[in-house]
């Protein structure tokens, strides 16, 4: 009996019984498709949150004080007043590894224009800001240097502002907007980056020069952060050993003392964020991969129910000549064409239910070359455990009492 031949007998065996055969393979089917729709959604989400963070800058570096005593009593961070403006000073020009850095203080309130208003929160910076944070201006210009020495009372604004206050479509450059009764001019308007993974809208911000929020808002001469980018993400690193040097010594913190600042980086986020998306695209993997091993429990079932049906057929060709290993072989590679065919057809719906999910529903999803093998190998595999048994079961049917079955 040659290898041919026990295709031919298996596929003749699937195609007697198609209905049988065709609700076997559903749940491979259903399982295959199910793990590469959700690696895909789980993918796609990992991608897209990767993607917002890089365009608030990869390489930006966080700043803030850290919680602390004073008077006996521990304050947050938010009450610390560490970060003073030689600290910014020796960051600019004592690390080489930072390209640029801004001081950042804010203030909320309510933005008035005529008789249009919204709350919002300025944000007091340098005209460093937009590259750190990777904003661009669609219209006018950013304040300059010279505005920053002077607190001058000038603001570039987000789309989302404009919206609010001028709903008419009126050109916003140079108008002057109040904002907690201070007058501010508009000297630029933001280009739009939408809502970041957060949920937050990047469009409903305003940034004035830090000197302006800090003399005329808060009259504060600290700074409630310092934002920073390094020279490049490899460098993220070197960057923040040298800005962590440069403070230590500005705030005489002793070898073995606990800062009063922390850093943050975009790489740290990142990879917690990313820590976050594995797991949940694991879970989703694993719950869908339930249906795997149903589909091979139900191959399983339905190859013993074959042997059964067909053991006077073993007999007889065992009586003929047939070998155990032939046996084996032809309910085996039964078993496998049928896991097979419903991989390749799981593989086709994953792929148009990925689609569907991405086109109609709206979430991301990226189909990786890797998820869609794993899911195939795995049930491939499926196919070859789970048919081994009845297969090694129909061999090893004596062929006497095989033939005299009924």
């Amino acid at each position: 009996m040659n290898y041919a031949n026990l295709f031919y007998i298996a596929l003749k065996a699937i195609r007697s019984n198609k209905l049988r055969s065709f609700l076997t393979m559903l749940g491979m089917i259903i399982g295959v498709s199910s793990v590469i729709t959700m690696l895909a959604i789980g993918q796609g989400s990992k991608r897209s949150i990767k993607e917002q963070i890089s365009e608030m800058g990869s390489n930006m570096i966080m700043i803030r004080p850290g919680g602390g005593m004073r008077g006996g009593v521990r304050q947050s961070s938010s009450d610390m007043q560490t970060l003073k403006p030689e600290d910014y000073t020796a960051i600019i020009s004592e690390c080489p590894h930072v390209a640029a850095c801004t001081p950042q203080v804010n203030s909320s309130g309510q933005i008035v224009f005529g008789a249009n208003n919204a709350p919002g929160t300025i944000y007091g910076v340098n005209e460093q800001y937009l590259d750190i944070r990777r904003y661009k201006i669609a219209e006018g210009s950013i304040f300059t240097e010279h505005d920053v020495k002077t607190a001058a009372k000038v603001a570039v604004v987000g789309k989302t502002v404009v919206t609010n206050l001028f709903p008419g479509g009126e050109d916003p450059i140079g108008k002057v907007f109040r904002f907690n009764k201070i007058p501010m001019t508009i000297v630029g308007v933001l280009e739009s980056k939408g809502t970041n993974s957060m949920g937050m809208d990047q469009d409903d911000v305003i940034l004035a020069p830090y000197t302006t929020v800090q003399k005329r808002l808060l009259s504060i001469t600290y700074f409630q952060s310092l934002t920073a980018s390094a020279t490049s993400e490899a460098e993220s690193d070197k960057a923040i050993a040298e800005i962590h040097s440069v403070l230590r010594r500005n705030h005489k913190i002793a070898a073995g003392g606990t800062d009063d600042y922390e850093i943050r980086s975009q790489e740290e986020l990142l990879s917690t964020m990313s820590q976050t998306t594995d797991m949940m695209t694991i879970l989703l993997a694993c719950i869908a991969g339930i249906s795997l091993l149903v589909g091979g429990i139900g191959i399983m079932n339905i190859m013993f129910v074959s042997v059964t049906e067909r053991t006077k057929e073993i007999g007889l060709r065992m009586s003929i000549g047939a070998k155990e290993r032939h046996i084996m072989l032809q309910f085996l590679i039964e078993a496998i064409m049928i896991s097979i065919t419903g991989g390749v057809l799981g593989v086709i719906l994953g792929l148009v239910a990925s689609w569907i999910v991405g086109a109609v529903v709206g979430w991301p999803v990226y189909v990786q070359l890797w998820s869609v093998v794993l899911a195939f190998a795995v049930c491939t595999v499926a196919g070859i455990f789970f048919g081994w048994y009845p297969a090694q079961k129909a061999a090893r049917l004596d062929p006497i009492e095989a033939i005299r079955y009924e």
